[in-house]
């Protein structure tokens, strides 16, 4: 495996290997994509952290764990924010026991180019729906009380409403006892954040955090 010493190659191995691993977080293929990108990462790992090379096993740790905060993030928290520590770990995991700065810089390359490449498989594969809180792909169905968008909530503008999801930067609120998808654009807020709709833009109900005035005078 000597082979793994060009760069290049490097930066294939590490394409491909990236490539089904996130295309195993994005879609559903009964785990033939994890079984294929581990397998691809694992001989990347066990080349260079070989007896002599001066590297342990942490550094493939490291790549472990910065794939489980991805898992964490697209399941319990979907925003997004521990996803990317996960990919900047995978990034220090494949780097540092690369031979040179410029293997270390296509392998870093090679990660980013694969996680994004591997969206395509949504193409083909039904998508697992990851982070679906953070993008309002979740169906809010009428029977539990939620109402799709229509012309006639033009008239919601200026009306208050409370949050009854975190924002990041989208959520639920709840006005007159119904709830409707919302966003408040690049701001978070918390679940139970009095706020006023401002927009109704057609597509979506744009919702800010209403100022209590009594504190201003």
């Amino acid at each position: 495996m000597e082979i793994l010493n060009i760069a290049s190659v490097g930066f294939f191995v590490v394409f491909l290997g990236t490539l089904f691993l996130f295309g195993e977080l994005l879609v559903k293929v009964k785990g033939l994509f994890a079984i294929i990108g581990i397998g691809i990462m694992a001989t990347y790992f066990s080349f260079h952290i070989s007896v002599g090379s001066g590297m342990g096993l942490w550094v493939a740790l490291l790549y472990i764990v910065g794939v489980s905060l991805i898992v964490i993030d697209g399941k319990f928290i979907t925003d997004g924010t521990i996803a990317l520590f996960g990919v900047i770990l995978m990034i220090v995991g494949i780097a540092i026991p690369s031979p040179s700065i410029v293997y270390g810089f296509l392998v870093a390359m090679a990660l980013l180019l694969g996680a994004a490449a591997s969206t395509l498989f949504m193409k083909v594969f039904p998508s697992r729906n990851l982070w679906s809180k953070m993008t309002l792909k979740d169906r809010l169905t009428s029977d539990l009380g939620y109402n799709s968008l229509n012309a006639s909530y033009k008239e919601f503008v200026g009306m208050e409403a409370v949050t009854a999801t975190p924002f990041r930067p989208t959520g639920t609120i709840e006005l007159d006892g119904k709830y409707y998808s919302a966003t408040c654009d690049s701001h978070w807020l918390n679940a139970g954040t009095t706020v006023e709709v401002i927009a109704v833009d057609g597509t979506r109900i744009v919702v800010k955090k209403k100022i209590d005035q009594n504190k201003n005078e």
